[in-house]
């Protein structure tokens, strides 16, 4: 049974990922809480903040459930700099992978996902629940998907790119890095890098945005 440790305990998306754990007979061994605020955290699990860890923590592999990419970025930074290097990914028994897919570390697939063959995902990918991701696609590092996006073959996600909720990508589609796809959004053409598109077809309503909620991923490292 492996043991892990949640960096980042102030999002409710964190429900999820226990009963992931829980499904794929993990145990949370402590939760660290970097930002004051609430913690998300289930009751009887020890809560630890950044200046309070001991080696007996750091080398457990870690997790950080935060949906936004900048958010997950620096709290995965931040983790790294308090001593953990094992980032663990975690993926959901209820999804359907195939063979043939790479997740690099850190990445977490939520329950009731569907993943294409041949497809590539970097570091610190979040997929939502029930999502669709068709075969040969190239997910860069730190790219948040929506619950329910449909996301066809062939497709390209730059790092630290936000597909919203119910979002539909065609196929051979590529996604620049940094750029918001709006919750129910149909993507026809490609999207240039800092660029927010929202509608059916999709259409630039901004461009030059640092990222999802203003907040830049700007390294392609783990």
């Amino acid at each position: 049974m492996k043991n892990v440790v949640i960096y980042g305990v102030g999002s409710p998306v964190l429900a999820d990922i226990e009963e992931t754990l829980f499904r794929v007979g993990a145990l949370i061994s402590a939760g660290v809480q970097n930002y004051a605020g609430r913690s998300y955290l289930s009751e009887g699990i020890p809560l630890v903040t950044p200046d309070n860890l001991d080696a007996e923590i750091t080398d457990l592999p870690f997790i950080v459930p935060l949906f936004t990419p900048g958010n997950r970025h620096q709290a995965a930074l931040e983790a790294r700099q308090k001593g953990f290097f094992l980032p663990f990914t975690l993926v959901d028994p209820t999804s359907i992978t195939p063979r043939s897919l790479t997740i690099e570390p850190g990445g977490y697939i939520n329950a009731g996902c569907s993943l294409g063959a041949q497809s590539t995902f970097g570091s610190f990918v979040f997929v939502n629940r029930g999502a669709t991701i068709g075969h040969h696609a190239k997910i860069g590092h730190f790219v948040s998907i929506g619950p329910g996006a449909v996301i066809a073959g062939s497709v390209t996600i730059g790092t630290g790119a936000m597909i919203g909720s119910g979002s539909v990508l065609l196929p051979e589609v590529s996604i620049g890095e940094n750029s918001v796809v709006g919750a129910g959004s149909v993507v026809t053409r490609d999207v240039p890098a800092h660029c927010l598109v929202l509608g059916n077809p999709a259409r630039i309503v901004k461009e030059n945005i640092a990222g999802y909620k203003d907040i830049n991923v700007s390294v392609p490292t783990q």
